[in-house]
């Protein structure tokens, strides 16, 4: 079989399967040869930040020495993305074998009547099964939806979980309400398994504190006062540790985003846990200063900015990220159908300097109409709204008009792996 074989294969499994529990999860992993028995497993939640925290640590335990796999979605232009071993995404050889070898245990479950895995349970199974292919000892988790009941879920025996900031997002899966979010990413917690998780909100808080204690683990929170924000300086964000652990050197981030330093504690104090005296900081402070993480507030172009945010939790901390002074900024924004668009444009109208909105379409079905979109800026600002149609004619649009100002473009992540994608055609 091809690498497109492969692929194409599955991007059609949401065409033929249902959801499953974990359960058939387990069954799935059992079939072929329980992987992730072999490795050290950090497995991550949250709404926000997850990306971001899981690829701190990866790069972290890589300056430590360590063989690592990372499992992350969702991809923004190459499937391969999701699946990365020592910070290196799987080639398309390695993809096409593992894929081979997980078809062929599928294959044996459904000849006894097992369903087929979703597409995000067979992805996950190809994952583990490279990084125990590979010889990884630590394999970096992020799961895909809530987190009780994730296919990640399946995995009874983390090292330590990570629950990373809880905001509104996929309410129709998860609640309506902060504390009924934060049980289902708190599903992750397992018996006597450390947890440790970023600040929020009291509601949000005290949820992970109550499920940690009902399962006997140890349970640290990262609060908002873990670190100084110092500034930002050539497209870096400097801050300061409190703790003395770290010593009293400057952390920076190769990243402008004012929540970065909160996601990175979160992934330092797990290091520290990890390995304690045996730890190497300065080699940890190295290496996120190198690291880029796409989609998140990258600039992609000079003075072309993506980022991935898509609810209101992320627009809110996005606009913290953006100079409110002596910048004249455009905006481009797209949304899928179903987020809360209105209050994120609101939050952006409200709190981002720019002089003019760009709106549009992103294809496949579940984009919102840019005319819908449109409508509604105009209600919230008098500067001017544009729209264009496709996600091209929109890029096309804000660089010709991009004179001396700064460009954002966010509102989704298919947007943002649709921008990367045609920056990629013309670099």
């Amino acid at each position: 079989m091809t690498y497109i074989e492969a692929t194409g294969y599955i991007l059609n499994i949401p065409k033929f399967t249902k959801k499953n529990d974990a359960r058939h999860t387990k069954t799935f992993l059992r079939y072929i040869g329980n992987p992730q028995e072999r490795l050290k497993v950090l497995h991550v939640a949250g709404t926000n930040g997850k990306g971001s925290v899981c690829a701190y640590l990866d790069s972290m335990l890589r300056s430590e020495g360590k063989r690592t796999g990372l499992f992350t979605s969702p991809h923004l232009v190459n499937i391969n993305e999701r699946i990365a071993i020592d910070g290196e995404q799987i080639s398309d050889d390695d993809f096409t074998r593992i894929f081979e070898k997980t078809l062929e245990a599928v294959r044996r479950m459904e000849a006894e009547g097992l369903s087929h895995p979703t597409f995000f349970e067979f992805l996950f199974g190809m994952a583990v099964s490279a990084f125990a292919d590979a010889g990884v000892e630590y394999a970096v988790i992020e799961t895909g939806l809530g987190g009780r009941k994730d296919a990640t879920r399946s995995i009874e025996h983390p090292i330590v979980c990570a629950i990373t900031s809880i905001g509104l997002d996929h309410m129709e899966h998860l609640g309506d309400t902060l504390e009924e979010i934060a049980r289902e990413k708190a599903g992750i917690i397992r018996p006597g398994v450390p947890v440790f998780y970023a600040e929020t909100a009291e509601e949000s808080d005290c949820v992970i504190e109550s499920a940690a204690k009902e399962q006997g683990s140890f349970c640290k929170k990262i609060g908002k006062d873990a670190f100084e924000i110092l500034g930002i300086e050539d497209k870096h964000i400097a801050f300061s540790c409190l703790s003395a652990y770290y010593g009293t050197t400057t952390w920076k981030l190769n990243n402008t985003g004012v929540y970065q330093p909160h996601n990175a504690m979160l992934a330092m104090e797990v290091m520290q846990y990890l390995f304690g005296e045996n730890g190497h900081p300065k080699r940890w402070r190295e290496t996120l200063a190198e690291l880029k993480w796409a989609g998140r507030m990258e600039e992609v172009l000079p003075e072309v900015y993506i980022d991935g945010a898509h609810n209101v939790s992320a627009m809110e901390a996005f606009a913290q990220s953006v100079p409110q002074e002596g910048r004249r900024n455009i905006v481009l924004f797209s949304a899928v159908q179903d987020k809360d668009y209105r209050r994120m444009i609101r939050c952006l109208c409200g709190r981002v300097q720019a002089d003019l909105f760009v709106v549009t379409h992103i294809s496949g079905g579940r984009g919102t109409d840019a005319r819908v979109l449109a409508k509604i800026f105009r209600e919230y600002t008098e500067q001017p709204v544009i729209v264009r149609e496709s996600v091209e004619e929109a890029f096309t649009f804000v660089l010709e008009h991009q004179g001396e100002r700064r460009i954002y473009c966010l509102g989704s992540l298919y947007l943002t792996g649709k921008i990367r994608e045609l920056v990629q055609e013309v670099i």
